[in-house]
């Protein structure tokens, strides 16, 4: 079983096209950073919020999503992210 099947079961459930919020946490780095902006074109919405020692960032990203089939290429793109964790 694939380990976006029950996320995409419960996507599926939901009426598209739609806003859709995506969250991760990801090492407070540069690089790992500009990954995971790529993922996402300028109509998207990011907020960036530092850890209180400031090790790691929670990421969200607001953005008008087609389909659930859209949704979960991110979080499989996102996912070659080294020591990125989708929430």
């Amino acid at each position: 079983m694939s380990r976006f099947e029950n996320l995409k079961a419960q996507l599926e459930q939901q009426d598209w096209p739609g806003v859709y919020w995506f969250k991760f946490i990801i090492a407070n780095d540069n690089q790992k950073m500009a990954q995971l902006s790529a993922l996402f074109d300028e109509h998207t919405e990011l907020q960036f919020h530092n850890s209180s020692n400031g090790k790691y960032v929670s990421v969200s990203a607001k953005l008008v999503m087609m389909d659930a089939e859209s949704v979960i290429e991110i979080y499989r793109q996102a996912a070659e992210i080294e020591g990125i964790i989708s929430l």
